[in-house]
């Protein structure tokens, strides 16, 4: 199995239709999809489940499409949810291949204006894009030399699953819970959150200013648990400020901090 492994890991060649990048996946966009769906409750439940607040969930979906809609992620094969989940004190967000992408409530109440809010996003559109995910995975079941890579490789989510491959989908969706990404990730996210920003007509800056909240509550004495599943590099700050800088700048983008207002801060308590 291991031999079997090893095959379907290096014969999954592939070039991501966003970036450019040559990459080896042996999950097919559709089983992200289905893995991501299958993960979002569990992930859900550990965060407090959604926020029963219909005006902030509609929002957050909304800017969430809009950067989707208005940018090269529409290329992409994924159909894209975006959730608030309750939790308070937790500061995060997360995104699951297939494009599940989650902001928690302590996350959410920090910050000022939709261009940060679209940073969030952006940022986590951009894991979904690049697939770090379900790379993260496949290299992930091909290292543990499981049934694992082979199994998920030939998964149909339209088709009940033997016991053995339930086993490996199980144990795919706890990864997936638990997933941690590497600061090369973090960088290639940054990058891809400012692009898809820009092409939404959103103030890049936006980007900047979330990091400087997420930044100030590392200061704080206990760092955010964004920090934690999504790995500070060092000089972030400034390169985000290069990459605004070369994208032309932010003169002219949405900002929205009324509409941010009005659809959020309103409501948090």
């Amino acid at each position: 199995m291991a031999v079997i492994g090893a095959v379907t890991y290096f014969s999954s060649r592939s070039t991501n239709d966003v970036t450019g990048e040559v990459q080896h996946i042996s999950i097919a966009p559709d089983q992200e999809v289905a893995l991501g769906l299958q993960a979002f409750p569990e992930m859900a439940q550990q965060f407090g489940g959604e926020i029963d607040q219909p005006v902030i969930n509609d929002y957050v979906e909304q800017v969430g499409q809009r950067i989707v809609a208005g940018s090269d992620a529409a290329k992409g094969p994924y159909k894209y949810d975006f959730h608030v989940l309750a939790d308070p004190q937790t500061v995060n967000a997360f995104a699951l291949p297939g494009g599940q992408v989650s902001i928690t409530v302590g996350l959410l109440r920090r910050l000022h204006n939709e261009a940060e809010l679209a940073g969030v996003l952006g940022h986590e559109i951009g894991h979904v894009v690049a697939r770090h995910g379900a790379e993260q995975l496949s290299k992930q079941q091909f290292a543990q030399t499981l049934v694992g890579a082979a199994t998920i490789a030939s998964y149909d989510p339209n088709r009940p699953s033997s016991t053995a491959q339930n086993a490996a989908i199980a144990a795919a969706i706890g990864q997936l819970v638990t997933m941690r990404f590497g600061r090369q990730d973090e960088l290639e996210a940054d990058a891809l959150g400012v692009r898809l920003m820009k092409e939404a007509n959103y103030d890049t800056r936006g980007m900047h200013d979330l990091l400087v909240v997420l930044e100030s509550l590392d200061q704080g004495g206990r760092p955010p648990e964004f920090f934690s599943t999504h790995p500070n590099p060092e000089n972030r700050l400034a390169r985000v400020d290069q990459l605004i800088a070369q994208s032309g700048g932010a003169s002219g983008g949405d900002v929205g901090a009324d509409r941010f207002q009005a659809n959020v801060l309103r409501y948090m308590k």
